[in-house]
């Protein structure tokens, strides 16, 4: 089969050069260059949280522990501190799309709180939804959790009272649990996390492992996603616009994106098209749908 040189290179190196990189550092190296960037805007809650993210070497130790488990040990898929910050900023995306267009979260909705609250919740489920990657893979969801607990009530002290902090962190523990494949969020704050984490595929950074140097369905797919939208939808309050190089990718859309998609409780505000960019493939398939 032949390959175009960014696909072949995207094929024979499926962990992002930032995560490999970073594996070659020594722990108290790698945490140093760690920086959790988000748009805060005025929440001055989330302005706390990061600084307080930011000066955390013991959540940057998970995140480095983590990389190391994935990219060194099992050849898998980023789990470095980038993969937290595109997360993070996905998620934080979605949220402010969804409550631009009046679609209240969880938990304005459930116990009166405020958006700037729900903001904490998928910021937090972002940054802790895989620390557990740090013990192990098999069940890191459940390690994520034991980790998490104990550490959210550290960097919310002072920022929360009882009872807010428990509900705080009881709702950020069910983003983290609900973004494994057979999770079912009950909030909307949940799904957010939950599709966010998929998202993190653009320049091949495919949430769906393959291996090295090997031409599959799953590394051809990875390779075609060149870029991921998030911007106001002309049905639904938010639209996830795709950009493919070549229709292989509509196996990341429809395969990965669509299982994460169905029982986010995300499916009545979201539409998700693909658009293929090259003047062989839009004859073949000018533009996929995601239907759910």
């Amino acid at each position: 089969m032949a390959l175009d040189k960014e696909t072949e290179q995207r094929i024979e190196q499926p962990i992002p050069e930032e995560a490999r990189r970073e594996t070659q550092l020594t722990p108290a190296e790698a945490v140093e260059q760690m920086r959790i960037n988000v748009p805060v805007r005025g929440n001055h809650k989330l302005r706390t949280l990061v600084e307080r993210v930011n000066d955390d070497r013991q959540l940057k130790g998970w995140w480095h522990a983590a990389n190391i488990n994935a990219v060194v040990r099992m050849e898998i898929n980023d789990h470095s501190w980038v993969h937290i910050q595109i997360v993070a900023n996905i998620a934080l995306k979605l949220l402010r799309q969804l409550t631009k267009h009046g679609i209240e979260p969880s938990l304005v909705r459930d116990y009166g709180m405020t958006r700037d609250d729900a903001e904490m919740v998928v910021v937090l489920g972002a940054l802790l939804h895989c620390i557990g990657m740090a013990v192990h893979r098999e069940g890191h969801e459940d390690f994520s959790l034991f980790l998490a607990e104990p550490k959210m009530r550290s960097l919310l002290d002072g920022i929360y009272d009882e009872p807010d902090l428990t509900i705080i962190t009881v709702e950020v523990l069910q983003a983290i649990t609900s973004h494994r494949d057979y999770g079912k969020p009950l909030t909307i704050e949940a799904g957010i996390v939950r599709v966010a984490d998929a998202l993190d595929m653009a320049k091949g950074r495919s949430r769906i492992p393959f291996e090295r140097g090997s031409v599959s369905i799953h590394s051809l797919s990875a390779a075609a996603i060149d870029d991921v939208e998030i911007k106001d939808g002309e049905q639904r309050p938010i639209l996830i616009e795709i950009l493919m190089n070549n229709s292989s990718g509509i196996y990341q859309v429809d395969g990965l994106l669509k299982a994460k998609l169905l029982g986010s409780g995300l499916e009545p505000y979201v539409e998700v098209v693909a658009h293929i960019d090259t003047e062989a493939e839009k004859r073949l398939v000018p533009i996929y749908r995601l239907e759910t």
